[in-house]
């Protein structure tokens, strides 16, 4: 296999089809929606937020709405639209439908029931799905020229090893996102697509 060096547009070329995102167009439009709502409606929040005491009486369905609506407002709402786009497009089309499906949601969700279970009790948000793609990106970094034959520019290696110490930092001060983003990292070595496979 021949190396080659990407630098205008790095991960295009370790995506196998110029897909268009679609996926990550409907779930950022779910997400906004839901957050449109809540700023509408601010009772509603109360009723979907990730709230361990009411976690415990049976409401279960919190873990899957904490992932829709954001304790951050409406900062937290355009801040994580805005990552969800960017990280969301570049994991679709280098992983595919399926396994950005079970990155973005099986990170958000483990990182709701590690919140819920220790880390941070109440809230809501969407940013520990998207750094579970962060994390799967990163992945896709660190065996680039390996697997795919892709040169990437230094600074996207860099930052793809600093990544899980980072995430590890993170867990260890008590917030929530480094245990997601680790498992992204770690299902996607399971996940990666082969070179030139569409997923």
């Amino acid at each position: 296999m021949t190396t080659r060096t990407a630098s205008r547009n790095p991960f295009a070329a370790l995506a196998p089809v110029r897909r268009r995102p679609y996926l990550t167009a409907v779930v950022f439009l779910v997400t906004l929606a839901c957050g449109i709502a809540q700023l509408a409606d601010r009772g509603l929040y109360d009723h979907v937020v990730r709230d361990a005491a009411r976690i415990d009486a049976g409401e279960w369905y919190r873990l899957v709405t904490g992932m829709f609506f954001q304790d951050g407002w409406a900062f937290g709402l355009t801040s994580n639209l805005v990552w969800l786009a960017v990280f969301g497009t570049l994991a679709e089309r280098v992983f595919g439908r399926v396994r950005w499906l079970v990155l973005y949601f099986g990170c958000g969700l483990f990182g709701q029931v590690m919140s819920y279970l220790w880390l941070n009790p109440v809230g809501a948000g969407n940013s520990m799905c998207v750094v579970g793609l962060i994390g799967g990106l990163a992945a896709v970094v660190m065996v680039a020229s390996r697997r795919y034959g892709v040169v990437l520019p230094v600074q996207f290696r860099v930052l793809a090893y600093a990544l899980p110490v980072l995430a590890v930092v993170d867990t260890v001060v008590h917030d929530n996102h480094g245990l997601p983003l680790l498992l992204g990292l770690a299902l996607s070595f399971l996940l990666l697509p082969r070179a030139g496979q569409s997923g």
